[in-house]
This record gives structure tokens, C-alpha cells and sequence, in this order.
């Protein structure tokens, strides 16, 4: 199994997602039922109006998701396919200074990985990721309907 610790998923954001690499998206914590990325407003992730572009909002909180439902599958040690097939957000504030993005909803995932491996049939579940600003102000929530099945 797979270790799965900021430092090298930072270094696979480098080489796989570069674009959220180089507009700052990092991760920053990993435990057993929450994952974390910071982005940090600057030029690279700016938009015309002054604040973090939504699109860079985006890769930081799918990302957090993502990585979550990685780490599930990896734990399995089952040949499970992942794909998101939904998304929507809303936005609450201008998103300024370091905007931390995080999802707790590992229940869910542990239950669609047990459910497809059980069934051999595809599972979909929704996750949130929720943006927070330094003073602890909720800037944006992005939920992900995530779809995973075993492959054949």
C-alpha cells in the first residue's frame, strides 16, 4: 500500500497536476479521516477582481476529495476506477490570503469502496470540501459526486 504523506503528494501534484502545482495548490495535511490543501492568494492564482480565481478554488478542493478517495482504494488493494461526475459550488466571500480546503466525509467512501467490491457494481457518493479563510470565514464549498468501480 501506498504511503500517503503531504510530501508525496505534493511531488505527484507536481508531476500530475501541474497546473494546480505551479498556481500554489499544496497539500498540507493528511490524517486518517481528513485531508487539507492551502492555496494562497498571488498572481499565479489571482483573478481580475481581486481575489483567488474560482478555478484555482476548485483544483485545491478537489483535490482534498480525490486524495481521500485514493487513499480508500489504496487500502482496499482492489483494481478500483474513480471519476467525478458531478460538481457544483458556492461562494460565499472573496477569497483572500491563505484559503485552507478540507473533506472529512471518509465514511462515505469506505462504504462505496466496501459496496463495489461486495457487488462488482459501480458506486457514487457526494463529498464536500469547504474553503476557509485565516480568520476562519467559510469562502467557498464545492461538493464532488465521485463515481468508483472495480475494474475487470
Amino acid at each position: 500500500m501506498p504511503q500517503f504523506t503531504t510530501k508525496k503528494m505534493n511531488t505527484y501534484l507536481f508531476f500530475k497536476i501541474p497546473s494546480a502545482y505551479f498556481s500554489g495548490v499544496r497539500v498540507s495535511k493528511i490524517s486518517e479521516n481528513e485531508i487539507q490543501a492551502t492555496v494562497k492568494y498571488s498572481w499565479r492564482s489571482m483573478n481580475p477582481f481581486k481575489s483567488i480565481y474560482w478555478a484555482v478554488q476548485g483544483m485545491a478542493s478537489e483535490l482534498v476529495t480525490g486524495i481521500l478517495v485514493m487513499k480508500h482504494i489504496a487500502e482496499s488493494k482492489q483494481n478500483i476506477s474513480m471519476l467525478v461526475t458531478y460538481q457544483t459550488a458556492n461562494f460565499y466571500k472573496k477569497a483572500r490570503g491563505r484559503i485552507t480546503f478540507s473533506c472529512i466525509d471518509e465514511e462515505k467512501i469506505a462504504k462505496a469502496v466496501t459496496e463495489t467490491i461486495k457487488t462488482k457494481e459501480g458506486q457514487t457518493f457526494d463529498l464536500i470540501a469547504e474553503g476557509f479563510d485565516e480568520q476562519g470565514d467559510m469562502v467557498s464549498s464545492f461538493m464532488y459526486q465521485w463515481s468508483i468501480k472495480v475494474k475487470k
